[in-house]
Parts: C-alpha cells; sequence; structure tokens
C-alpha cells in the first residue's frame, strides 16, 4: 500500500497497523506522537490502529533535554 509518512509518498508491505509501521520504520517501543489524517493518536491507540491505502502519518520522536 501506499501511504504518505512524513510528507513523502511510501510504498509499504506488510504493515497492517501504525504499531506494525513503526516497528518497520525503527520506532517501536520509543516514545512518539502520532497523527494519522491529521488526527492525534492517543498513546494507547498506537499500537493497534489500522494502517489503510493513502493515510497521512506523521511521526514525531519525543526526546528530553535541556
Amino acid at each position: 500500500m501506499t501511504i504518505t509518512l512524513n510528507g513523502t509518498k511510501k510504498e509499504i508491505t506488510g504493515a497492517a497497523t501504525i504499531g506494525d509501521l513503526l516497528h518497520q520504520i525503527g520506532f517501536g517501543g520509543k516514545p512518539v506522537v502520532v497523527e494519522q489524517n491529521q488526527r492525534a493518536l492517543f498513546p494507547r491507540e498506537i499500537p493497534a490502529a489500522p494502517l489503510n491505502e493513502g493515510d497521512v502519518v506523521e511521526i514525531v520522536q519525543v526526546t528530553a533535554g535541556g
């Protein structure tokens, strides 16, 4: 399927959920904020949120520092 990930069209295979996508791109288990089709997802929604053809997904990694 084709999605837009952080502003870039990407062909994704084997990812049925946002959680799957995060694991595929190396963000599995890391603190992130995810927006899907202009809707911010609650952290509890991220693992099971379905990923669909044409979705627009924005992912921001949360970092701490001073």
